[in-house]
């Protein structure tokens, strides 16, 4: 079965998604929909354990601020249009009965995809995400404000260069319990190289709207598939009780608390999340 890992591109309409894929090419497909400005490496080892099991595992780099490939510049890359270049991708990979896994920013480009077409999509794992009118929360409130502005964003951006600031509560720091910095250095990278990635940043974070998640949340029991909210106990950002009031807008959804991690779980607790993740995988559909 092994858990041999390659790296792929798929060329779309409105750009190329770069992708790390693993495992059996007919096993269960598990897409991975990582937050705002990290990329497909925040999840671990997750995809390669999952593989082990038999499922095929596809993370793919959206252009969610760490793409290193800028966007065509027509391209919608609001929220609901980063949903829609999902979409696209699990159209191009042609993809069914899939396993949508979403983590912070992601989490909420889940939900918009689920209310605009959950035709491919057979479970939903989330964890540690946006949710009702928590987009974004309190604490980055600022940042998201001032992204929109792709000068200032990249004041801010460049700033990230050093690893003290970048991994200090002005940075990332309260997303994950520790970071490799080499990793997070690539997070930002792309951003404070390339000027086009700061525009595409100015094009997502100008449409990050509140008003229109939380219309989003009242449909989602439109969804007959069967939900994991798996959420970091710790999240300084997301507390448990909105992973708890998500999982409850969903038909068929359970919560699960996860001890000691944050909002980047798969960082903090890859083994657990890998665990939970393949749980649902192999429920009957």
């Amino acid at each position: 079965m092994g858990a041999r890992t390659t790296y792929r591109e798929a060329a779309l309409s409105g750009g190329v998604i770069s992708y790390r894929q693993c495992g059996p090419d007919d096993g269960r497909p598990i897409v991975f929909v990582h937050g705002f400005l990290v990329d497909e490496t925040m999840w671990a080892d997750v995809p390669e354990r999952l593989a082990e099991q038999g499922f095929r595992a596809i993370a793919p780099t959206w252009p969610l601020g760490s793409h290193r490939a800028a966007m065509q510049p027509d391209v919608d890359l609001s929220p609901r249009g980063i949903a829609q270049i999902v979409l696209s991708f699990l159209d191009e990979l042609d993809l069914q009965d899939v396993v949508l896994v979403g983590n912070d920013t992601g989490g909420a480009v889940c939900q918009f995809l689920l209310d605009t077409d959950a035709s491919r999509i057979g479970a939903v794992v989330l964890s540690n995400c946006d949710a009702f009118t928590t987009f974004p929360p309190a604490q980055f409130k600022a940042v998201f404000s001032a992204g929109r502005h792709p000068w200032l964003a990249g004041l801010i951006l460049k700033s990230m260069r050093w690893r003290a600031l970048r991994h200090s509560s002005f940075g990332i720091g309260p997303l994950a319990k520790t970071f490799d910095a080499d990793q997070t250095a690539g997070w930002f990278a792309p951003s404070i190289g390339n000027p086009a990635i700061r525009q595409d940043i100015a094009r997502f974070l100008r449409q990050v709207s509140p008003a229109e998640l939380d219309g989003v949340s009242t449909r989602l029991n439109r969804f007959e598939g069967p939900v994991a909210v798996v959420w970091g106990e710790d999240d300084r950002a997301f507390r448990p009780k909105l992973g708890k009031r998500l999982a409850a807008a969903f038909r068929d959804a359970s919560f699960v608390a996860v001890p000691d991690a944050r909002t980047l779980l798969p960082l903090d607790a890859p083994e657990r999340f890998a665990t939970e993740i393949a749980k649902l995988g192999s429920r009957p559909t």
